[in-house]
């Protein structure tokens, strides 16, 4: 987190962020030169994380930031994926666009080119290298949802990538990084391959993180979730397999978490009744035999013992 217009914050504060980003992520991604509007008012709390000869960024910005001078010729390519606000690429290869929330945008950058965002935007940054990837572009941009199912994949193992990279051997970052340009290819190509066992572990985040949203939903099934990211029912079921719990075990083991959270609110708790329903439950009975077998009480019991505790 950087917040250059801090009372306690001193005027090298942009410098000291700068030399941090250089140390940790490296050569070949160096970071731009921003306009004195934006050194002087940067509020901005991000993530950034190297991959061999990847980067992948996460800024969530309270200020605007827009950089000074497009500087070097560049030979890589990039997908924006923007959740809040709206990140405008000014120039260079592709001319100039605005990624509006809730959009994602890839291209090669060849030429120099600069960027300008909107206070409060939240995106995604990916640099990858252009070998790979520029030949399935054939000299054209994607732009789509970010909410696509290729999207989706992509997000969850960044995601992964972010949490787990440090306890990473040198085989399982060697694995990281496939699944990475695999899944850049199938954004690009807008195709995934589900035969891919790489690919495995971001299909069963991805599906976990929307089966997660829509644990109330009582058409949410293992078809409604590979037909969200387009797959089909067996591979969804594969990804799953290979990390030992069916999909259809996730869902109740959510919800029945939800469940138990909910009974344990100091007041408004619901009845049991209520949750069986609201979480998808058939019936009350099937609630209560469901959650005594995963916590060894019934619900009423252990709204009992919350209470005493």
């Amino acid at each position: 987190m950087v917040d250059t217009t801090a009372q306690t914050s001193r005027p090298e504060a942009f410098a000291g962020f700068r030399q941090q980003w250089e140390t940790q992520i490296g050569d070949g991604f160096p970071l731009p030169d921003f306009s004195p509007a934006t050194t002087g008012d940067f509020r901005v709390r991000g993530q950034a994380t190297k991959v061999r000869d990847v980067a992948l960024t996460d800024v969530n910005a309270a200020s605007a930031m827009r950089t000074a001078d497009p500087g070097a010729l560049e030979d890589q390519v990039r997908i924006w994926i923007v959740r809040r606000g709206a990140w405008t690429l000014c120039g260079g290869t592709g001319g100039e666009h605005t990624v509006s929330f809730g959009q994602f945008h890839l291209r090669h950058v060849g030429n120099a080119s600069h960027f300008a965002t909107a206070p409060h935007t939240s995106a995604k940054v990916l640099v990858l290298p252009a070998a790979t990837l520029k030949p399935l572009l054939r000299n054209q941009a994607v732009t789509g949802s970010a909410d696509s199912a290729e999207v989706r994949l992509l997000v969850a193992h960044t995601n992964m990538i972010h949490a787990t990279l440090s306890e990473l051997s040198p085989a399982g970052v060697h694995a990281a990084h496939g699944a990475l340009m695999e899944l850049a290819k199938s954004v690009a190509v807008r195709q995934f391959d589900g035969q891919e066992p790489l690919l495995a572990p971001a299909l069963a985040r991805a599906a976990k993180d929307l089966a997660d949203s829509r644990l109330a939903d009582p058409t949410l099934s293992t078809a409604t979730l590979a037909r969200e990211l387009s797959v089909s029912v067996r591979t969804l079921q594969r990804a799953f397999a290979a990390e030992g719990e069916p999909v259809t075990a996730y869902i109740r083991r959510q919800r029945l978490e939800r469940a138990r959270l909910a009974l344990t609110a100091p007041s408004g708790r619901p009845s049991v009744s209520e949750l069986a329903a609201h979480w998808q439950f058939a019936d009350s009975s099937h609630f209560i035999r469901a959650f005594k077998k995963r916590y060894g009480q019934t619900p009423t019991d252990y709204a009992r013992q919350t209470d005493r505790a």
